[in-house]
């Protein structure tokens, strides 16, 4: 069970650094953190702070999709990754601030390859997934179709949404829009190989350690 805990976060925290590695490209970000960086630039707040904030009206709409109840544990995952964003953000404020296109470039793809690896890691966990994800999931299960096709389409509303807001939207952000999706696929039967290799030696050494016990 705790080696379970220990793989979501470890997925939360990849997924936050190529977040903020996109952020910091300065050549866009994906349509919903666009939108999170234009509400901090032009309300206040930080980033993370409004990833808290939007993601708590996610559960929302997600829980009148389904016509259930709100799943209020989204908020633990929603204020990991708040958290995890504002660390990076702080500690590549002085650090990593590319000027020129292909440092930026590679900034901007090392983050949304990132990206892509930190969701498909958290999500093999079954914990509760980021609200944005959870929609994503929903969405794929109610019109039956692929995780590229609900996470494009969440992104496109996300996107009229950030431009409306000047939200930081680039060639980076059209990148991620066609992308991300088949990026969070591709590693997701990856990730689960080695979420089952990593849980499975987990209760092995647990085991053993409670054979040398007794």
């Amino acid at each position: 069970m705790h080696a379970k805990y220990i793989f979501y976060v470890f997925g939360i925290l990849i997924l936050t650094l190529g977040i903020s590695l996109t952020i910091q490209s300065n050549l866009g970000t994906s349509p919903f953190d666009a939108l999170l960086v234009g509400l901090a630039k032009d309300i206040g707040l930080t980033v993370g702070s409004w990833e808290i904030i939007i993601s708590s009206l996610l559960i929302g709409c997600d829980s009148l999709l389904k016509k259930d109840k709100p799943e209020i544990l989204g908020l633990v995952t929603a204020f990991v990754t708040g958290v995890g964003i504002d660390i990076w953000l702080f500690l590549f404020h002085n650090t990593i601030t590319p000027n020129v296109w292909f440092s930026q470039a590679i900034c901007f793809g090392i983050g949304l390859i990132v990206i892509g690896l930190g969701t498909a890691m958290y999500l093999q966990t079954n914990f509760t997934p980021i609200p944005i994800d959870r929609l994503t999931l929903t969405i794929q299960e109610l019109a039956r179709t692929s995780l590229f096709f609900s996470r494009t389409f969440i992104y496109l509303v996300f996107l009229v949404l950030a431009l409306a807001l000047n939200g930081p939207i680039g060639i980076g952000t059209v990148l991620t829009v066609c992308f991300g999706g088949l990026i969070l696929d591709w590693f997701m039967p990856l990730t689960k190989k080695l979420s089952n290799s990593f849980l499975a030696r987990s209760v092995t050494t647990s085991k053993c350690d409670k054979d040398n016990t007794i």
